[in-house]
């Protein structure tokens, strides 16, 4: 794994990453979710499991 990445042509900007993420490394911001933290990523894959579009890639 690693650091998440967000495809902003398939995110729908519903936060459930940001959500569910225990470290803060992702957040929405302009209708989609943006890496802000990528230092802070301990690459566990919630994200990638809690978006319902399969925008998040690790």
């Amino acid at each position: 794994m690693a650091v998440p990445t967000v495809d902003t042509e398939v995110c729908i900007g519903c936060g459930a990453c940001a959500d569910a993420c225990p470290c803060d490394v992702l957040e929405v911001q302009d209708g989609v979710s943006t890496v802000a933290d990528p230092d802070s990523c301990i690459e566990c894959g919630v994200c990638t499991e809690e978006c319902s579009t399969g925008a998040i890639t690790q």
